[in-house]
């Protein structure tokens, strides 16, 4: 190119540059851009975009670790800090264009199952997420993984994203207020000429048109237009001064009050087995999932349609998690979001740095997030429930022996508002239907093995 400049002005040559930017010849070799048909640009861009289309995130789990007990402004930061971690992981060691974050469906059963359902602190439950990334660094770098994945029925596996995207939407209804708490019925229908709730509707209304339209960035504009609704009209306190916007101080600071306050002897001296089985067994299902189908739309299967590399993917996601319980915040995992950069052209793992280098930029805005109210992120806990149900039609309803295993993983993971009870029945009810109507070669070990734990672990309580 060189060459060419001296016969180009240097208003040409700078538009050449701008038009086609050169690959650094380091970022070309350690991110095989030319070879993934890529290059510098393309990748910082569908970086941007990922990031764009994340960034809900970071305004949605602090208001569910909210309610087990935790300042939402630290877990903002850690959540940040956590996120930028796994995703440089994921950029760097494994080298692939996918963005790592706190898990919404494990996020909902850190809070609303062991700190409100069985009465934890979020310090023991924060011990349970370090011992469940410990184990899952176990189970990735041995056969153990491999043999876990393949031996569970795919109408479980669906049924996991099914029942965990119904469990996730019934948590926004409850949080915007549509539906509540009821001595009669259990549950009801809420008042809906309250303000709070009629801002909560205003935001589902909003978000769901963004999404509609193909929006990039639907959820982070709508948690942002719902914000100022909500503001407007009293139900959120307004802002006082430039202060409870970004932090004025070290960013880092933030995470004082969640960073580091991990208990994991309180979570071994718990015994929190079946607490331990869910992070790690979700966390490894969400993630395969993620993994294939953000890769097979980036092309990059092999022939076999397997995930090169994957046990690199999978180490980042542990290793997050496990650097997640230091920072204060749950169980990290791959994001479906990643999709978004990979439209605009990302292929490796450079996409994934500058995503993580926006995580990390935005701990500034850790004060933000306590004026941002239930009623703004609620709508994207009920939209994204419903994208998580749509392997539903994966699911053969004309098969009893898969309607009832799936029936159950799905409808228990709300009405009990646990998703380890939901994998418990699931399990339970594939073994034994199988059983019972002589199709037990269906069954393997895997199938057997969690069968037997889980009836030991209702009779031992």
């Amino acid at each position: 190119m060189s060459g060419n400049a001296k016969t180009m002005n240097g208003k040409e040559f700078m538009e050449q540059i701008i038009a086609e930017p050169p690959a650094s010849g380091a970022l070309d070799r350690f991110f095989k851009l030319k070879q993934n048909k890529t290059d510098t640009r393309t990748e910082v861009l569908a970086g941007v975009t990922t990031f764009v289309t994340l960034a809900y995130v970071l305004f949605v789990y602090p208001n569910i670790l909210k309610d087990a007990g935790m300042p939402v402004s630290a877990t903002f930061a850690a959540t940040c800090v956590a996120s930028a971690f796994a995703t440089l992981i994921m950029g760097l060691y494994a080298n692939y264009p996918i963005a790592v974050a706190p898990g919404m469906g494990l996020g909902a059963y850190f809070t609303y199952t062991v700190c409100a359902g069985m009465h934890f602190p979020w310090q023991t439950a924060l011990g349970a997420v370090f011992i469940s990334g410990l184990v899952f660094f176990l189970l990735t770098v041995t056969r153990v993984r491999e043999w876990i994945v393949d031996g569970v029925p795919p109408v479980l596996r669906s049924a996991i994203g099914v029942g965990i995207g119904l469990f996730i939407a019934f948590i926004g209804l409850r949080n915007a207020g549509i539906v509540v708490q009821s001595e009669a019925t259990l549950v009801t229908l809420g008042n809906m000429r309250d303000p709070g709730v009629l801002v909560a509707v205003a935001g589902l209304v909003a978000t769901s048109l963004l999404m509609a339209r193909r929006v990039k960035g639907a959820f982070l504009i709508g948690i942002l237009l719902t914000t100022i609704v909500a503001v407007a009209s009293g139900v959120s306190p307004a802002p006082q001064g430039i202060g409870s916007l970004i932090l004025l101080a070290n960013p880092l600071t933030a995470l004082q009050p969640v960073a580091f306050q991990l208990d994991i002897a309180g979570a071994l001296k718990a015994g929190l087995i079946s607490v331990l089985f869910s992070f790690t067994f979700v966390d490894m299902f969400d993630n395969i999932g993620t993994l294939i189908g953000v890769s097979r739309k980036a092309g990059l299967l092999d022939e076999q349609g397997q995930l090169p590399r994957i046990g690199k993917a999978l180490f980042a996601d542990s290793l997050g998690t496990i650097f997640a319980s230091f920072t204060g915040t749950s169980t990290v995992t791959s994001y479906i979001e990643s999709a978004a950069g990979v439209s605009e052209g990302g292929r490796t793992g450079l996409t994934a740095v500058m995503v993580a280098f926006l995580f990390l930029a935005a701990v500034i805005f850790a004060p933000l997030v306590a004026l941002i109210p239930a009623q703004a992120t609620a709508p994207v806990l009920i939209i994204v429930g419903l994208l998580m149900m749509g392997e539903v039609v994966n699911i053969r309803f004309d098969d009893f022996t898969e309607a009832l295993p799936a029936f159950f993983t799905i409808i228990m993971m709300p009405l009990t508002y646990s998703i380890a009870q939901g994998l418990a029945f699931g399990f339970m009810s594939y073994t034994v239907i199988k059983l019972i109507t002589g199709r037990h070669r269906e069954n393997n070990a895997v199938t057997y093995t969690l069968t037997v734990l889980f009836i030991l672990h209702f009779m031992l309580g």
